[in-house]
């Protein structure tokens, strides 16, 4: 196994990022996040990226919450950001990345969690969620879902994966600002290339599209079917903000509230001018809905 490990300087003077490193190992690799707010709050809020993004994502939400009187805990999954990452596209699995993150979780000892995900921070926390429920409190989450192949996946989605896996050059950049209905100035666009020196180092970023069910004999669905099980019972609060112009995850929202008994009663929002990284776009709003949701539902 290759494991590449990003250059220290790639990361410096980055814009909006000022927070400090800190590192566990999971399964012999280096894993990189963020730790901010008061370490002896008894809320933890665990803000989970996704493809083909990292921490960074989370900058304009990390002080909000943690002002909030908030543990934030963001991590880079293996594979992005200031994490460690394997060259080799065959390491990476559904399940590995599970497994990751579970052994994060577990190492740093994480309990009463708020999980606030989108895109693959969804298809990985709503699974970890669900298979270590009690450790998590509530859960918002955002243009994201658990698929399980048993649906055909959306055509925008399908030409994002075609486009993923043919392109020579992947554009991280350039992705996560088309992304987004606010384009990004070219300061951001280089922090979300800052991880990948070169096109080894993006080899995370390159699977992950073909890791998404989509279909039902697909090696992650029966381990998501398990998850829905648990998650249709799931009693915890549970709150959507999407936004309204995503064409990946359009109607995901409504499908999560049929479904999780957790939704009903809570102050769903569709969040305007919302592209797909809602971080970006309406990474303040979103920020204080959660505050507020944290508020309004402590046992």
């Amino acid at each position: 196994m290759t494991v590449l490990r990003t250059p220290d300087d790639r990361f410096e003077n980055l814009p909006g990022y000022p927070f400090g490193a800190n590192y566990v190992a999971v399964g012999g690799l280096r894993m990189h996040y963020v730790d901010e707010g008061p370490r002896e709050s008894a809320e933890v809020v665990l803000m989970l990226h996704g493809e083909p993004t990292w921490s960074y994502l989370y900058r304009k939400l990390i002080p909000i919450v943690a002002a909030g009187g908030y543990r934030v805990i963001a991590p880079d999954l293996i594979g992005f950001g200031k994490s460690d990452k394997v060259a080799e596209p065959d390491v990476y699995s559904y399940q590995q990345h599970v497994e990751w993150l579970t052994a994060f979780i577990n190492a740093l000892d994480l309990r009463n969690i708020t999980l606030v995900c989108q895109d693959w921070g969804g298809l990985l926390g709503l699974r970890v969620a669900a298979e270590n429920h009690e450790r998590f409190a509530r859960i918002t989450a955002s243009n994201t879902g658990l698929p399980t192949g048993d649906q055909p996946p959306s055509e925008a989605f399908l030409q994002w994966q075609q486009f993923s896996q043919t392109i020579p050059e992947l554009p991280i950049g350039f992705i996560v600002s088309g992304g987004c209905v606010n384009k990004l100035p070219a300061e951001v666009i280089a922090a979300y290339d800052a991880p990948f020196p070169d096109e080894s180092y993006k080899t995370a970023a390159r699977v992950f599209p073909k890791l998404v069910p989509t279909s039902p004999d697909d090696p992650a669905a029966a381990a998501n079917r398990a998850a829905w099980q648990t998650l249709m019972q799931w009693q915890k609060p549970f709150l959507t903000a999407f936004g309204d112009k995503d064409p990946i995850t359009a109607g995901g929202d409504r499908v999560l509230q049929k479904l999780i008994p957790g939704t009903r009663g809570q102050a769903h929002t569709t969040l305007s001018d919302g592209g797909h990284f809602i971080q970006e776009d309406k990474g303040e709003e979103w920020a204080q809905l959660i505050v507020q949701f944290i508020q309004q539902n402590l046992t």
